[in-house]
């Protein structure tokens, strides 16, 4: 009894000065941990130097081979050894269940400029790939805002942007996979020749059809500013039907913008973001702002500066692509509730955000079990047309802001039939003369207002009737997240009939981890939930 009213009073003093405890702790250890890692990384590429990526490859593919030579009794489902701690998924797959294959593959391998392709290994990161391609002129098709994620954990999961309104979602500019087989064999994957079933399940696997070893991405001709206009709105109607009007999904023959989303601060106050590529002149090098300095803003908090009169400006394309990388969007506000602070940004800015890899690897499972159940991270996508009634819901179950809005388009590719993971957007839902729906995603994080009043809140209750919102109005959650639904409520918002030929076809069952179970939480959300939700009615 004693023992519970000290851990309980420990928890509280650490909830109430959690963003003290970051600061003086995780803050230093995070940025020592990530100057380790990369040390690593760049001590493994220098050891890489001498091996050329066919050499790589046949490493894994020998793995591989060692695997299936193994008694049935001895073998395990097959998985990647990178640890859990440096992927971006807030779950903790136990990979000690699995027959673990190192993919050491870092890579940029190759440039087609006149193709618009860019060739890598799938460990390269959003942040590398756009050192690499920024200075010759080139971006992604679909760059995504945190800059440790790495490309193939985008292949093979999901991606959004700002630019997808116009492309897609990350998977549309993927031309080709180099994946190796449950049987050891090396295929290209695109969508036009034998592997095309393939092709087109991979996005939303999650490593549970084969082994990504390299890929190979559209990117666009850039200029080395995105001209930014803020467009405020002070009413939810208002803001709903510009992001359909201004995203073209409305009339196919609208010119969109090159970047476009909307962050909501309040109900109905928001303001739209329109980014197109630019040069900058003399006249206009005062309206320049590089928004990824240390001490400026959190982007967030600089574009919230604009509710009251919209504005314009100039920021530096890579600052841009990267703009919610130092706050981790806003959530880093949950953790440091005074990082936006003048002196703060000043003097500790530059150890900010702290790396989503160190808060992993120093994640116990009772951490685990309270952040769980006292924070919110999801990315959802759904038809842009229930903007309004997305927000609604939202704002009910979480009451946290703000919330973000990426619009997307969604296509038909095969006429209805199965095209993987997600389903045709039905037809009366594509822009007309279109083989594509425009949706969005919705991006809810950070602390829940209930919890921030800590009046009773059940995290249970919550996802479960926000997953459900999403299945009836035909979306999809992210899958990088926690995720509440039991398999039949999953297959019911995933459509699963090729994924599971695939998997037939390629020998994947018994060789790879079905995609529920390597998705589903290795914890118990739904009996956590209730239980925190009992302690807070009591």
């Amino acid at each position: 009894m004693v023992l519970e009213q000290v851990k309980a009073k420990a928890i509280r003093w650490l909830e109430d000065n959690r963003g003290l405890v970051i600061v003086l702790f995780c803050l230093p250890a995070s940025f020592l941990f990530d100057i380790f890692i990369q040390f690593r990384i760049w001590l493994d590429r220098k050891l890489s130097v001498t091996t050329s990526h066919k050499q790589r490859v046949q490493k894994i593919q020998d793995h591989v081979t060692e695997w299936s030579k193994l008694p049935a009794s001895e073998k395990k489902p097959l998985c990647t050894a990178r640890p859990n701690w440096l992927s971006l998924s807030v779950t903790f797959f136990d990979k000690k269940k699995c027959h673990q294959v190192p993919i050491d593959l870092h890579t940029v391998l190759s440039l087609d400029e006149q193709n618009l392709t860019v060739t890598v290994e799938p460990n390269v990161t959003v942040r590398e790939i756009c050192k690499y391609l920024i200075p010759k002129g080139y971006t992604l098709a679909v760059t995504l805002e945190i800059g440790d994620a790495t490309l193939g954990g985008l292949a093979f999961g999901v991606g959004m942007t700002t630019y997808s309104h116009k492309v897609g979602l990350y998977q549309e500019a993927i031309v080709s996979y180099e994946v190796v087989t449950a049987d050891g064999k090396v295929i290209t994957v695109t969508d036009s020749n034998e592997h095309s079933d393939l092709y087109y399940c991979l996005p939303w696997s999650h490593g549970t059809l084969g082994f990504l070893v390299g890929l190979t991405l559209k990117i666009v001709k850039v200029k080395p500013y995105v001209h930014m206009q803020y467009i405020p709105c002070h009413s939810q109607d208002e803001y709903c039907n510009k992001i359909m009007e201004l995203s073209g999904a409305t009339n196919k023959d609208t010119k969109v913008a090159d970047y476009l989303e909307v962050t909501i601060y309040d109900k109905d106050e928001a303001v739209i973001m329109v980014g197109n590529f630019a040069d900058v002149d003399s006249s206009s090098r005062s309206k320049i702002n590089d928004v990824c300095w240390f001490y400026k803003p959190w982007f967030y908090k600089h574009v919230e500066t604009f509710l009251k009169k919209g504005g314009e400006e100039y920021i530096p394309l890579n600052s841009y692509l990267l703009r919610h990388n130092r706050a981790i969007f806003w959530v880093l506000e949950s953790m440091i509730p005074f990082g936006n602070h003048p002196v703060f940004r000043a003097f500790l800015g530059w150890l900010c955000p702290p790396k989503p890899a160190f808060l992993k690897f120093t994640t116990t499972q009772a951490v685990r079990e309270m952040t769980f159940a006292k924070q919110v991270f999801q990315d959802i996508v759904m038809p842009l047309d229930t903007l309004k009634e997305q927000v609604d819901t939202a704002v009910k179950l979480f009451d946290t802001y703000p919330l973000l809005v990426y619009p997307c388009r969604i296509y038909d590719h095969k006429g209805g039939a199965p095209q993987g993971q997600l389903r045709a957007p039905p037809k009366s839902r594509l822009v007309p003369g279109t083989n594509y729906s425009m949706f969005n995603d919705l991006g809810v994080y950070g602390t829940p207002g209930q919890v921030e009043r800590r009046e009773p809140y059940n995290p249970t209750y919550a996802m479960r009737a926000m997953e459900k919102f999403t299945r009836d109005v035909g979306g999809y959650a992210f899958l990088y997240a926690d995720i509440f639904m039991t398999e039949e409520e999953f297959n019911e918002m995933f459509d699963m009939t090729l994924y599971n030929q695939v998997r037939t076809k390629y020998h994947c069952d018994g060789a790879f981890p079905t995609l529920y179970d390597k998705v589903k939480p290795e914890i118990d959300v739904i009996a956590i939930g209730e239980t925190y939700a009992i302690k807070k009615d009591e």
